[in-house]
């Protein structure tokens, strides 16, 4: 990635010229500019990635104002959390509270002070950055670095409704590491931490789509969702990661099916309906777990 591409990303919504001209030259030498001059404009530029870090948005506009495209991007899911900052000749308090109203965080009246824009810009993408942040770390499992139990029952909920509404098939992989007690009870609980991350980093290199997730499900348990991806895809993947634990070869004295680490798979895979919940796909998975635990483990069980 280049020194340009980890620059901020601004949006300037203004259909006044001089203003586009006066903004894109401050702001320039700092972040990444993508203009509009339009509510619509917008819009159709924010469907092209990455989204901006923050939105300054005149509010006297033809077509849309810049209040309902306030409120419009606040509305939608990709872009709620966009800060927006109005740009705006008006100065009173009743213009500032319905600007407020409509989600905006600033307001950076004309003329503009470079000092001032800039000092303002700033503060709000640092403050976008650290929300970010911090927000990523919410869903990542403290031990493994990978998402958690929370970003997983998120991730699946989103995609279960979008398999819903385009007829997609979804499936799930719920993994178990066999006989992981005796393993913390021989090695001590410090080995134990390290092979789940040993083993974590095996799971994530298995996953061959950006679109897929694995996330630690709870304990020595770790669950992949694989978005429209049929049963045999599932299987295929299942096999891949069954493949790369064995290659790992992580010793395991104590285990009574191998004499290193090995674990336990269950895969479902379902095309949803609307009455149906993603807890359905849980229940398959899990049922499977349990077959492939109940018939020796070290192996691979799977529902559709």
């Amino acid at each position: 990635m280049n020194t340009k591409e980890k620059q901020p990303k601004v949006m300037i919504v203004d259909d006044e010229k001089i203003n586009l001209d006066v903004l894109v030259g401050l702001l320039k030498p700092y972040y990444r500019i993508v203009a509009a001059k339009s509510g619509d404009q917008a819009f159709k530029r924010l469907e092209i990635p990455p989204l901006p870090d923050l939105i300054l948005l005149d509010i006297v506009m033809p077509g849309m104002d810049g209040y309902e495209v306030c409120r419009k991007l606040k509305d939608q899911n990709s872009t709620r959390d966009i800060p927006v900052i109005f740009i705006t000749g008006k100065s009173n308090e009743q213009d500032e509270a319905k600007g407020f109203q409509a989600g905006a965080v600033d307001y950076i009246t004309k003329p503009f002070s470079s000092l001032i824009a800039l000092a303002r810009v700033k503060t709000h993408i640092e403050l976008k950055r650290r929300g970010d942040m911090l927000e990523r770390l919410a869903g990542l499992d403290g031990l493994t670095g990978i998402p958690n139990r929370r970003h997983f029952d998120q991730f699946l909920a989103a995609e279960w409704k979008r398999s819903i509404r385009y007829n997609h098939t979804i499936s799930l992989i719920i993994m178990d590491i066999d006989y992981f007690k005796l393993f913390n009870d021989h090695y001590g609980h410090t080995e134990g931490d390290e092979c789940l991350k040993k083993v974590a980093k095996v799971f994530s290199q298995s996953m061959l789509r950006s679109t897929d997730i694995l996330a630690r499900y709870g304990g020595e348990e770790f669950a992949c969702v694989l978005p429209e991806t049929d049963f045999q895809g599932a299987m295929t993947t299942a096999k891949r990661i069954m493949k790369a634990i064995q290659d790992l070869g992580l010793p395991h004295e104590k285990s009574q099916v191998a004499d290193y680490v090995t674990v336990s798979i269950g895969v479902a895979s379902s095309s949803p309906q609307i009455k149906e919940k993603a807890l359905d796909l849980i229940e398959m998975a899990d049922k499977a777990l349990y077959e492939a635990k109940g018939n020796g483990r070290n192996q691979i069980a799977g529902h559709q």
